[in-house]
């Protein structure tokens, strides 16, 4: 059980869905009682300095929780590439480690289980979810296409081109935008669209 001298502070840490180990020490918890709690089970440490209060209110059914927490335990990162793909059901591949990108200026912070992407141009397609009861940034679908071709293989890239411009009840493909992603990002897609709408 949290002591109760703690008891406010982790209270107040609740409310955000990760805290680092500064904000833990400004709340009034020094690192040591970081480490104690982390070992009762009370607290939970998603990678280094870098914590969450046990009953973070996600949905219980949440399967993409891992994902956001890791997001959101980068404060410039933007998910991006194979989890983005997963999330907008462009891809048959499996999300075996979390793509989030980061600003090229930035050093690349590190978390487990996480692909790391420093990439310039980070503002173009950066759009607002919501997973479970938290808001994330994530690249839309036209920016993660475009990306794909940039950043991984051309098979997978092809998938995720051919997936988008299938046109169903909930999404309809926006070419003219995706042309003008690709013009910003410099690939000619132009070939296989032409490809792929014959």
């Amino acid at each position: 059980m949290i002591k109760s001298k703690y008891i406010a502070a982790f209270k107040a840490l609740s409310k955000r869905p990760v805290f680092s180990s500064t904000e833990g020490k400004e709340a009034g918890i020094p690192a040591r009682m970081l480490a104690y709690f982390c070992s009762k089970g009370q607290i939970e440490r998603i990678s280094k300095g870098i914590y969450r209060v046990k009953h973070v209110d996600f949905d219980r059914d949440f399967e993409w929780e891992d994902l956001a927490l890791t997001a959101l335990s980068i404060p410039n990162g933007v998910i991006c590439l194979i989890s983005a793909l997963c999330y907008y059901d462009l891809t048959d591949e499996i999300m075996r480690e979390f793509w989030i990108a980061v600003p090229h200026s930035t050093t690349s912070p590190s978390r487990e289980n996480a692909h790391i992407v420093r990439m310039r141009n980070i503002s173009l397609g950066k759009t607002i979810i919501k997973m479970g009861n938290q808001k994330l940034k994530i690249f839309n679908r036209e920016r993660t296409v475009i990306d794909a071709f940039r950043y991984l293989d051309k098979e997978i890239a092809l998938k995720a081109l051919q997936s988008y411009l299938k046109i169903n009840k909930a999404t309809k493909p926006d070419i003219d935008k995706l042309l003008k992603y690709a013009k910003k990002l410099r690939v000619d897609l132009t070939p296989y669209i032409s490809a792929l709408t014959i």
